[in-house]
């Protein structure tokens, strides 16, 4: 027996929390790839195989802004998190870091010699991270594009790559089936996790630190426990 307050207070629940489309935005040539918010809540960005970079004003009379400069599909985005610079992973092997603005200026990035699968910035912006078919994961700076570091990562293309959110470790995810975790400071390996069983697509921080998620052409989703 349910109490006509318990209805009620279940009808308020149901209506409040139903989904309902918001927006919808067309323009892509081909498939999307990627979308990514700007932390200002006032943008989506997204991404096409054509290679094209799109940025979405949700303020109806602002037109979207087309960023076209990469001569291969884009496979990934990065928001900065001040919402000003847009970096995108291109199969031409290279990565643009992309002003959001009208005009779309953008720096290349010659980062890798095969295709750019992902691509991350550091929770402080202050870092990139990269990651490519060549099997090498590599950290940038933001300010000035100087390169960091490379890691010799993985025995197969790598598919997904992030930093913690404190940018002390990264996690990476490829072809050879592994989630990796790397200590930033001494370019090192500190785990390799072994428990998928197909192609690892992608892989996320908790937003605390303390676990990776991933997910696999196994049909499965792990939760990895890094403290």
């Amino acid at each position: 027996f349910r109490s006509k307050t318990d209805q009620e207070a279940e009808r308020v629940n149901v209506g409040a929390s139903d989904p309902i489309l918001k927006r919808s935005f067309r323009g892509h040539k081909d498939t999307i790839s990627s979308v990514a918010f700007n932390p200002n809540l006032k943008q989506v960005v997204s991404s096409g195989k054509e290679g094209v970079v799109t940025v979405w004003n949700f303020k109806p009379t602002m037109r979207p802004f087309k960023f076209v400069g990469h001569k291969g599909p884009v496979h990934e985005l990065a928001m900065h998190p001040s919402g000003n610079i847009i970096a995108s992973a291109s199969h031409d092997m290279t990565v643009r870091l992309w002003t959001n603005s009208v005009e779309g200026h953008s720096q290349v990035i010659k980062a890798h010699s095969a295709s750019v699968r992902t691509v991350d910035f550091s929770c402080d912006g202050q870092l990139l991270l990269t990651g490519s078919d060549d099997k090498t994961l590599k950290v940038w700076t933001t300010v000035d594009r100087r390169f960091q570091f490379s890691i010799n990562a993985h025995a197969n293309w790598i598919k997904s790559a992030r930093f913690s959110p404190d940018v002390r470790l990264l996690a990476s995810g490829s072809d050879d089936k592994t989630v990796k975790l790397w200590d930033v400071s001494r370019k090192a390996n500190v785990h390799t996790f072994l428990d998928h069983t197909g192609v690892v697509n992608s892989v996320r921080f908790h937003p605390d630190g303390t676990c990776i998620a991933s997910g696999s052409h196994d049909k499965k989703v792990k939760i990895f426990d890094i403290r």
